[in-house]
């Protein structure tokens, strides 16, 4: 389906209809530039500072925060992110195929970590400075250890946990599930507002 440009206060949209499961009329599209060509589809209750850099075909569910300096790449396939996510500052979740990379909900992605994996299911933490390759995929409750780099061409079995450093890692499976992140959710909610400009639903 092809997308149209409308300008609206100045900003230009790229408007098209949208086959996400969620109502239309809790979807926003946020234009980048008619030059770029790019649109990101945010729902309505999710914090997207407007310092972070969305590119491609994105869709944001409800209660995800973004935070400033962020960078969600979709090069070629659409991004789906689920809802009550926390993708902190200097993450980077780039899909470089053609498929669609689907993310979850309730999972947290620390400061400075670089995700290419195609699925990640739900609960799941990818700490800080830690890499996760486009054939691995996560399931639900897996947490993927500060600094570490995880390339295995698999779906990680749920609860995993992956500790080291590098490529010398360390595996196992946990039985206690990461806690939720509701709390966290609830207070960027309502601190990062005060602080960065968000973009917010239209009309």
């Amino acid at each position: 389906m092809r997308a149209t440009i409308q300008n609206i206060n100045g900003y230009h949209f790229a408007l098209r209809p949208t086959r996400t499961k969620w109502d239309p009329s809790h979807v926003i599209l946020v234009g980048l530039s008619e030059r770029e060509g790019h649109w990101a589809k945010i729902a309505n209750g999710a914090i997207v500072c407007c310092e972070c850099d969305l590119q491609g075909d994105i869709t944001i569910g409800s209660r995800t925060v973004i935070h400033p300096r962020a960078k969600i790449i979709a090069l070629s396939g659409p991004i789906i992110i689920g809802e009550n996510n926390i993708i902190e500052e200097q993450v980077q979740i780039i899909n470089s195929s053609e498929t669609t990379m689907v993310i979850g909900n309730n999972n947290v992605f620390e400061v400075d970590c670089h995700v290419e994996s195609k699925f990640i299911g739900d609960n799941n933490i990818v700490e800080s400075k830690a890499f996760v390759g486009r054939q691995t995929s996560l399931s639900n409750g897996c947490v993927i250890g500060a600094k570490c780099e995880v390339l295995v061409a698999e779906t990680l079995q749920e609860g995993s946990l992956f500790y080291g450093a590098g490529s010398d890692v360390k595996r196992r499976v946990q039985s206690d599930k990461p806690s939720a992140q509701g709390a966290q959710i609830e207070f960027l909610s309502k601190v990062l507002p005060n602080y960065h400009r968000i973009r917010k639903p239209l009309g």
